[in-house]
């Protein structure tokens, strides 16, 4: 679709990246369920390893159905394009890889998904590199923790689990003041509700096993790249902008310019690390994110109904969600999430750890699960389970503390939402 940004986003989320299939005439785009391609002669492929045509070698490095799904992302996200992997851990770690040294440190929001607080606090020490966990609320504790070292700044959009909304404007000044991408984790707004490019964010990162796939079927990730950032600006990104052995010496950012970004995470990152996206996966998400406003606007609508309801339950000490009138974070709704504040977030059951407990016992409409962004409506205990690593300290200020369960406002009927967690939270408090 070469005139993709004429389009509204319901257009674009079941066009852009996807055409009739040339051999078959296949509207829907085709699994191709192929390791590797044909290559038309010797000088095609010497081409192709080069670099100096674009095109299908071998599916770790690229698929058709994958591509589709990279341009279809990278489409909603505005971005000039992006490298789709097999987890959002895997899309952390890629988005990583070009920027990060021995040595070099990353700072990061203390409000993450408790699985990215381990990767970052530990996991990449076996690389060398370090993260500094600031309070993402507090710009000059941003600007105090950013050092000659520092490579990158992350955060979520929409936080994980408490559903705070980061000023992403506010926070991109301050990266863009030091000469450093921003890395926004889109996953529990998806580019729906918030464009984070928009806002200043260099690299979008998505975890498109949660709401862009929606059913619940399969895992991935994604990686989309802004085309905005200059890493040949300083010698901090030797990756991007210095020559690489391994291409006779291309520049990246010498030779594919906007796409620099884009075209290292496919010929470096997938060739190297491997973290593929299967094309069943992604055909499953391509499916998933033609209905993406569809859901994205009923997961809304649940989400404000069910924590009104609960911020006035006595059951209840306090909710979290941003579209509450309530929330501290709920002044930055129409700047940085127009269309809503997600339907994620957490609620402080009465009783403590034991009562969060028999809560999700006795629940049964919501599924207790590792899970987020599906249809369905969803629960977990953080600290037993998604932040169970952490320590009670590192548990608190990710907003995941003993008396915490977070909910994944799920599709269903509100009223029927409603009458599970009351029936629940009654056997949980009695």
């Amino acid at each position: 679709m070469t005139d993709a940004p004429t389009y509204g986003f319901d257009t674009l989320q079941i066009h852009a990246g996807a055409k009739p299939d040339p051999a078959t005439g296949a509207r829907q785009v085709p699994i191709y369920q192929t390791t590797a391609y044909v290559f038309r002669d010797a000088e095609h492929a010497a081409k192709l390893f080069n670099l100096q045509e674009v095109g299908y070698i071998y599916s770790r490095l690229t698929n058709p159905t994958v591509a589709a799904l990279q341009e279809r992302i990278a489409t909603l996200e505005g971005g000039v394009g992006g490298v789709c992997c097999s987890s959002g851990h895997a899309a952390q770690l890629m988005a990583l890889f070009p920027l990060m040294q021995p040595g070099r440190n990353i700072v990061v929001s203390t409000r993450l998904y408790g699985g990215t607080v381990t990767q970052f606090s530990q996991t990449i020490k076996r690389f060398g590199w370090s993260a500094k966990f600031v309070d993402f609320d507090d710009m000059d504790a941003i600007k105090a923790a950013i050092d000659d070292d520092t490579r990158a700044v992350f955060c979520e959009a929409i936080a994980n689990p408490g559903g705070h909304i980061t000023d992403l404007d506010a926070v991109s000044a301050v990266s863009d003041a030091a000469g450093i991408p921003l890395i926004v984790d889109n996953t529990s707004a998806t580019p729906y509700l918030c464009r984070p490019i928009e806002h200043g964010a260099t690299l979008v990162v998505h975890s498109t096993t949660k709401y862009l796939t929606g059913n619940g079927t399969v895992t991935g990730g994604c990686v989309v790249d802004s085309g905005k950032f200059d890493w040949a600006a300083n010698d901090k990104f030797p990756s991007l902008s210095e020559p690489e052995p391994a291409y006779h010496g291309l520049k990246f950012a010498e030779t594919f310019g906007p796409l620099a970004f884009t075209f290292h995470g496919i010929a470096i990152g997938l060739r190297d690390l491997g973290m593929t996206m299967n094309p069943q996966a992604a055909h499953y998400t391509l499916m998933g994110i033609e209905t993406l406003s569809l859901r994205m606007e009923r997961h809304v609508e649940n989400a404000v109904k069910l924590a009104t309801w609960l911020e006035k339950d006595a059951r209840v000490d306090y909710v979290t969600y941003a579209g509450l009138p309530s929330s501290p974070y709920n002044k930055l709704v129409p700047k940085i999430c127009p269309k809503g504040a997600g339907a994620l977030f957490t609620i402080a059951v009465k009783g403590g750890y034991d009562a969060c407990v028999k809560l999700v016992d006795n629940l049964e409409i919501f599924s207790h699960v590792a899970n987020l962004g599906d249809a369905r409506s969803l629960i977990i205990h953080s600290a037993s389970t998604t932040h169970r690593q952490l320590t009670a300290e590192q548990q608190e200020a990710a907003g995941a503390g003993p008396n915490i369960v977070r909910l994944s406002i799920g599709i269903e009927d509100a009223d029927d939402l409603i009458a599970d967690l009351d029936q629940a939270l009654a056997k949980a408090t009695a």
